[in-house]
């Protein structure tokens, strides 16, 4: 199946016997956006209709604040937008945007996925949870091993919202994030890229 063919977080734990809790377990990591980012999307919202369409939302909203999160942890990972990933012939789709560890074959080739974004379209967090956890199910048997988490965003742009699958466990964040309070989406997002820093004197410094 397709991760569109998923309307609803329960139609993905019942085809994959995942159990599900709340929990707020988002912390916030020391990212704040620059001045230069601060001014250049306050320009947007201001003469831009930036929630206009699906399209404008991704542009102006979702991806700059990714990318914007993502320049600190660049020798870390990759950024993709509109990636396609599949782990077997039942399960596949193309999430908005996607994180992943750094392939040692370069930006080109996909390392293992870690953070799955969907654009909630028409502000359906409905349907759009039951695309961003079918992308984490296709995730977690990508990196084959689901003792590791894999986290997941759903956003229409002016909320956001968090949730993790460990193992058959899927967690939502309890706290949705709203953009008006930049600086925590940003310190959300740097949260989930620390969880999954490697184990390195470089990673260390990052975390110090």
């Amino acid at each position: 199946m397709a991760f569109t063919d998923f309307k609803s977080i329960m139609q993905v734990q019942e085809t994959y016997e995942i159990k599900y809790t709340q929990a707020d377990y988002i912390q916030y990591a020391d990212v704040e956006p620059s001045q230069a980012f601060v001014e250049e999307f306050t320009f947007s919202q201001r003469h831009i209709n930036v929630f206009a369409s699906e399209a404008a939302r991704c542009e102006n909203v979702i991806y700059p604040i990714l990318r914007e999160v993502y320049k600190k942890y660049a020798d870390f990972f990759t950024l993709w937008s509109h990636q396609s990933i599949s782990c077997d012939a039942q399960l596949s789709g193309t999430p908005d945007y996607l994180i992943s560890t750094k392939s040692v074959l370069g930006k080109t080739v996909l390392g293992s996925p870690i953070i799955v974004v969907v654009e909630a379209k028409r502000s359906d967090f409905i349907e759009g949870w039951g695309q961003c956890l079918a992308g984490l199910v296709a995730a977690q048997k990508i990196n084959n091993d689901n003792t590791i988490p894999v986290y997941g965003i759903v956003t229409d742009g002016a909320l956001w919202e968090f949730g993790k699958l460990e193992a058959n466990l899927f967690t939502q964040n309890e706290t949705v994030l709203a953009i008006s309070d930049l600086k925590k989406v940003f310190g959300a997002i740097g949260y989930l890229m620390h969880a999954n820093l490697p184990l390195t004197s470089e990673a260390n410094a990052l975390t110090a």
